[in-house]
């Protein structure tokens, strides 16, 4: 069965579980490079592997759509960074409810209809509980952390909105390719060097291109699949199906099995996803 004739929230669902995985990969290499260095390298590995699987040069280019990708791709590249950033001065769960604001507020904006606007408030309402958001007094670099997640939250719906007019290309992965790469070497001078120790060993290097298969090159190529098919409002609700998936690996990888109020916000997305999964009337693509 060819990917493209799968339900939308199948492909969330697989990109969401190659994310986590990567994720847990990642996990290993903290000690040997910082957080912001591990996820610039995980951008420019994955830019590497996707040049190398669809070939950009043989894309023919406008300087619109050239410039369209390489906006997109500083945009990725920022989303990414400042979370994982924003990683070192606020707990997880904190950090991944706040930065769905980015999703939730394109939802609002773009939605169409009382079905859609009932799937953005049980999608974030859901999502709240499954991230376990805490109120806390702070501490140390608390401020820091907020300005960096807020940041990521905003890149998160640019990454939304410009990667829907990139996916209208209808040229494939080239214009994800040509974007991660833009997007790397905007960050490489910041951090690059700190990622050098990573290419130390056999093992962190490989397991630094386990991170990038598995948390930007499966994911970011199905974005590009389901953003040709859905609404900016459809693609930012299905986007809870991130935490559900985290959840999955959870239980399966690390035993943690869900109970309480991550159980109701599992429910309260499955609900989400139903509501806006259903078919709608096709709209013509943006034009690049």
């Amino acid at each position: 069965m060819h990917v493209h004739r799968l339900p939308a929230p199948l492909l969330f669902l697989l990109s969401g579980v190659c994310q986590y995985l990567g994720a847990g990969i990642a996990v290993g290499l903290f000690d040997t490079a910082s957080a912001v260095s591990v996820g610039w390298a995980r951008i420019a590995v994955a830019a590497l592997v996707l040049v190398a699987w669809a070939r950009p040069w043989r894309t023919r280019w406008t300087r619109q759509t050239l410039l369209a990708c390489v906006l997109f791709g500083v945009v990725l590249a920022t989303m990414n960074l400042t979370f994982y950033a924003a990683l070192e001065h606020l707990p997880l769960g904190n950090a991944v409810a706040m930065e769905f604001l980015g999703p939730v507020a394109v939802a609002a904006l773009t939605g169409k209809g009382v079905r859609e606007r009932v799937a953005i408030a049980l999608a974030l309402c859901g999502v709240v509980m499954l991230a376990g958001v805490t109120v806390n007094d702070g501490g140390e670099g608390a401020v820091l952390g907020l300005v960096l997640i807020l940041a990521a939250a905003a890149a998160w719906a640019g990454y939304i909105l410009l990667g829907r007019r990139v996916s209208a290309q209808g040229t494939g992965l080239a214009p994800l390719a040509l974007a991660m790469v833009a997007g790397a070497l905007v960050f490489a001078p910041f951090a690059g060097p700190g990622a050098l120790p990573l290419l130390g060993g056999w093992q962190s290097a490989l397991a630094l291109v386990g991170v990038a298969v598995a948390s930007s090159v499966i994911p970011y190529a199905i974005d590009q699949v389901v953003l040709r098919r859905l609404r900016p409002a459809q693609f930012a609700i299905l986007l809870a199906i991130l935490p559900v998936s985290a959840l999955l690996v959870g239980v399966v990888m690390l035993g943690q099995v869900p109970h309480g109020f991550e159980v109701v916000g599992l429910v309260l997305v499955c609900v989400a996803i139903a509501l806006t999964s259903r078919p709608s009337r096709p709209e013509p693509a943006p034009t690049p």
